[in-house]
Formats: structure tokens, sequence, C-alpha cells
């Protein structure tokens, strides 16, 4: 049985949702986390996007690691290896093989808030590298990232480019957080989306199969399910646009009709304009000063940079100092 630290109450996710929806729909501009697109439906069509063709990211970030994942290891000698995440994925992988071909690696520990996916993640893990000791952590990374176990040196990973999925003040807040809990020496191991042209990232976000706006709109059908919302779910469109202000690609869904939704868990009652937009998600995009500097910030030091082969997105490894 993989050991299994559960540092989030059985009723953690439904009071966060609860106090998401009552903070997010009665602002202006009304926003929703991007957290809440990922219920089982929702996994499934990011996992769909994923493999979509105008969703570059993810081959990008895979081709780095099957390049680089050596070097990580030869830079690092890490002896644990921390997911921030749940970890069953081929990147995943990618990064376990070429620490455990250097001989240094003993620990895995992934986190993630959801404990059914953890654990599924966790025991994939335990099968594949039955010499591996595999400790997982049910958690937020924005609160129990003092939480983790494993020898040093660590190195924690965050994949994927979700950085971009928070505000400048927030990722200022999760890069201290990380070297708060990190000895100097240890690792942070940080995948982000480079900023390209613009037709190339909207149609990242908005394929021509529509599997992105069918996630966006789940995060409506998580409420109506969760808390006995009566939210008319084809009645919003999905909207993806480029802010070249800020750099990010941002996702709304914008109502179609005038309308009037019912939450009866929170007690809220709710009008939308036709034409208005509930601002869902942002996916900022980077220049490598802008990520030195907000390391640099940090209390990190770079190690390396790393680029697929057109440049589309960046793995780059940092040390706390």
């Amino acid at each position: 049985m993989t050991p299994i630290d559960v540092h989030l109450t059985p009723d953690y996710a439904g009071r966060a949702l609860r106090e998401d929806v009552r903070a997010g729909l009665t602002a202006d501009p009304k926003w929703l986390p991007p957290k809440w697109f990922y219920d089982a439906r929702g996994s499934d069509l990011f996992e769909q996007i994923t493999r979509l063709p105008e969703y570059y990211p993810t081959r990008a970030e895979r081709e780095i690691l099957q390049a680089r994942a050596g070097e990580v290891a030869a830079i690092t000698k890490a002896h644990t290896l921390v997911e921030l995440g749940s970890g069953s994925s081929e990147k995943t992988r990618l990064l376990l093989d070429g620490l455990r071909d250097r001989g240094t690696l003993t620990t895995f520990v992934p986190l993630d808030v959801s404990e059914s996916a953890l654990r599924d993640a966790a025991d994939a893990i335990n099968v594949d590298y039955p010499a591996l000791e595999v400790h997982g952590v049910v958690g937020d990374f924005t609160a129990h990232l003092d939480k983790l176990p494993g020898d040093p040196p660590r190195m924690v990973a965050f994949l994927g480019g979700t950085i971009g999925n928070l505000l400048p003040s927030e990722r200022a807040t999760f890069y201290t957080s990380i070297r708060e809990v990190l000895e100097p020496g240890e690792w942070l191991l940080l995948g982000t989306d480079l900023v390209k042209d613009p037709a190339t990232l909207v149609a990242a976000y908005d394929d021509s199969a529509g599997v992105t706006a069918e996630f966006n709109r789940n995060v409506l059908r998580v409420i109506n399910r969760q808390l006995g919302a009566d939210f008319d779910v084809e009645a919003f469109s999905h909207v993806a646009i480029w802010d070249a202000e800020n750099e990010w690609i941002e996702m709304r869904l914008r109502a179609d009709r005038a309308m009037r939704v019912l939450i009866p868990e929170v007690h809220l009652e709710l009008d939308f304009a036709e034409g208005e937009v509930l601002h869902t998600e942002i996916s900022a995009k980077f220049h490598r000063p802008g990520v030195e500097a907000e390391l640099d910030t940090a209390g990190f030091g770079s190690a390396a940079w790393w680029t697929d082969s057109e440049a589309r997105f960046a793995l780059s490894l940092w040390q706390a100092v």
C-alpha cells in the first residue's frame, strides 16, 4: 500500500468550491478559477486537448524531457522528485527514468488535491518502479508545500505550463513559498510556455474540433452538479483572446442571451446580460528575462534553460540559493 499523507479535510473541495463561486460570481466582472474545470469529465477533456494538433505545449515539453532528462539528473543528483500534480504521465516517467538511470533517485512524492487521482497515480508508479519509494501527499500546492517528505537534495517539478494560470502576484507568492521549503542547493524544475505569434496561441485554446470549448463550459456543469445550479450550459459560448499587454491568453464564457441563474447551495441568484462574459482562465506566456527576474527575486539561481526544437516552450532548472 502506497503511503499517503492527507492534509485536506473531507469537505475541503466542496467548501473551496462554494467560497470561489460566492466570491467570483458576485464580482464585476464575474470570474471562476480554472481548477474547477477538472472533475472526471474535465480531466478527460483536457487529455483530449493535449492530443489536438493545435495544442503544442504538451508535445513541446515532452520533446525537451526526452532530450534533457538525463542532464536534469546529472545536474541535480536529486534523491527525491516532488511533482506538483499527480504523477503517472509519460512526462513524469521520463524524469523518473533519467534520475533512476543516474542512480541517485530514492523517493517520488506526488502532490495533488484529489486523493483518488493521487492514489491511482502513486499505485501506477509503484507497479512500474518497484525499487522506488513512493510517498503521496494530498494537499494544495498553495498551502501544503511545507508538508513535503523526502531526503535531500529534492527537486520540485511544476510542469505543463501550469504556472501561467497564476497572476503575477500569485506567481511571486508561489515561488517564495517553494523557496521557503527548499534548503539551499535544492531544485525547482519549471515548465513555461513562451510568447509567440498570436494566431498559434489562440488556436491552441480555441481548437477547430471544439474540445477546448467543451472543457471551458465544463466548469458550469461542475457547479450545476455540485451546487444544484441551473446554468444552461449550451447558452454560453467559448471565447479565447490574446491579451498583448499582459501577454496571456484569456478564456471566457460569453452568455448568448440574457438569463437568470439560481445556485441553491450558496443562496445565489444571478443575472447575466446578453453578451456578458465570465472569466475562467488566464494562461500567461513568458520571455526568458521575465522568468529569470521573478525567480531571482524569490531566491533562486538559474542552472539551465532548454527549449524544444521550435522554441515554443521552455523547461528551466533553478537552484535555491
